[in-house]
């Protein structure tokens, strides 16, 4: 499959040669079944296991067939409308280091045999990717996955796995004290996390370090940045391989950016870079003498322009928003988040949405999640960008400053907006950018909302414990 856009299935099918050469990958690794993913709107993939005999067919695109339609909530379309097939791209193969029985590959979708089906966002992507390239750039991105993992006890309610407190009840439990980069906790989640690392660096992601983050039990992981398409696929399987590798120590991997109330967020930092297609190699980002390049603040001008849509596809659900606060009481460690909370950019600024490190040349979205369908997440990055470099839009000044407690009227006449408070600020913010329907697609968008709407309706009027403790019997 061409990494381009391809306009019908018959311009997206491998060739051969190239199914050929990974079958005989498949099969010298033992690989029995094939689970040839697509994508669905919430960034979910979904398969049928392939017999490895059947390979030729699947790449030929006579593979299993889907009624998408029916797994959503939000079907675009009815029970007389053609099924959806999947072609594999062949550049996202791997056998499942979890289980090698298992090969993996993820597929775009195509309505009935024609043209590719508006409701898989692998395809929104790649079409932003094909932009990209006529406009003679080609972006790069690397994620920073932050994830706690969660040990179920005897009564079903769950704990962090690595955490030697007493539990509730069962004797005393000291004020929580910072966990970030702690070495005993450190050691007690290697065991977990060097089968993961080496499983990482057996794919090729070449993994720079791990860390134990700020809250009890979260890891971040750092590696290497790739294409767009590639870092997205990666994503995917990533939380996947997280969760399997998790369950056979009889754990949970849970991306829920704040699980509890004490928790520092788990965030999924976007770091973006751009090369031009005519001189690949060269990071656009990077300027003369080790400074930031002009391009660099265009690109910012678009992103921020842009902010508000961008955070709400990067941050999708109800509790991503419990953690783009500035302090929280009782946070372990301390009460200062260290989340971004306004859309502007500052040099190393963590409290800014968007922030230029000091160790390399990329823009980092600090507003994301390990919850977002990355493929939309990705293709709203590439479009604001393109938009500011294309026309050269000048970017507000750095906000430098800690924006935790900065002057909130001088912010104000400044022209830098707080992030979204909600997900429901988010949806409305969404729908009034433009850009968001260019991109994702009336249908898919239409329908994606529609399913963050009801999502933030029954949380609204859902009745908390916290509620419930607060007003039976105050009044």
């Amino acid at each position: 499959m061409s990494r381009d856009f391809p306009e019908s299935i018959q311009e997206a099918l491998p060739s051969a040669k190239r199914v050929a050469d990974v079958r005989k990958k498949f099969e010298k690794s033992g690989v029995k079944y094939v689970l040839c993913c697509w994508i669905d709107m919430l960034g979910i993939p979904k398969t049928k296991p392939v017999p490895i005999e059947e390979w030729e067919g699947l790449c030929a695109g006579k593979g299993p067939q889907f009624a998408v339609h029916s797994v959503s909530m939000v079907p675009d379309a009815g029970p007389a409308d053609p099924d959806q097939i999947t072609v594999p791209d062949l550049d996202s193969a791997e056998v499942c280091p979890w289980d090698n029985r298992y090969g993996w590959v993820i597929a775009d979708l195509y309505h009935g045999d024609t043209k590719p089906y508006r409701m898989c966002p692998r395809t929104v992507l790649r079409r932003q990717i094909k932009k990209a390239k006529d406009a003679g750039y080609k972006f790069f991105t690397g994620f920073e996955p932050e994830f706690i993992i969660m040990r179920p006890l005897e009564n079903g309610q769950l704990w962090k796995a690595f955490d030697d407190d007493p539990l509730p009840g069962e004797g005393f439990r000291p004020k929580r004290q910072p966990y970030g980069y702690d070495v005993e906790f450190t050691l007690d989640q290697m065991p977990y996390v060097s089968e993961v690392i080496d499983i990482l660096n057996s794919l090729g992601w070449g993994v720079k370090d791990v860390v134990a983050e700020g809250s009890y039990s979260q890891i971040e992981l750092d590696f290497d940045y790739s294409d767009m398409l590639t870092t997205a696929d990666r994503f995917i399987f990533l939380r996947i391989l997280l969760k399997e590798m998790a369950k056979e120590r009889g754990l949970i991997a849970t991306f829920m950016p704040k699980p509890t109330t004490g928790d520092w967020r788990s965030a999924s930092h976007i770091n973006t870079s751009v090369q031009s297609t005519k001189g690949a190699g060269k990071n656009l980002l990077q300027g003369k003498d080790g400074t930031w390049s002009d391009l660099t603040f265009n690109m910012l001008g678009g992103l921020i322009k842009h902010g508000k849509a961008i955070c709400g596809v990067s941050c999708p659900t109800v509790n991503s928003y419990k953690g783009l606060v500035d302090y929280v009481p009782g946070l372990e460690g301390g009460t200062s988040t260290w989340a971004p909370t306004h859309i502007t950019y500052g040099i190393n600024n963590r409290s800014a949405m968007y922030r230029l490190p000091q160790t390399r040349f990329a823009i980092e979205n600090r507003a994301a999640d390990l919850t977002m369908n990355v493929y939309m997440a990705f293709a709203m990055h590439i479009a604001a960008s393109l938009e500011g470099i294309t026309k050269k839009m000048p970017p507000p000044k750095p906000t430098n400053i800690s924006l935790y407690d900065a002057d909130k009227e001088a912010l104000k006449k400044a022209g830098v907006l707080r992030t979204p408070a909600t997900l429901q600020e988010a949806i409305h913010e969404i729908r009034a950018d433009p850009m968001s329907k260019q991109v994702i697609g009336e249908t898919l968008l239409d329908c994606w909302l529609t399913y963050k709407q009801d999502e933030w309706d029954r949380y609204y009027t859902t009745v908390s414990e916290w509620e419930r403790e607060e007003y039976t019997r105050f009044f």
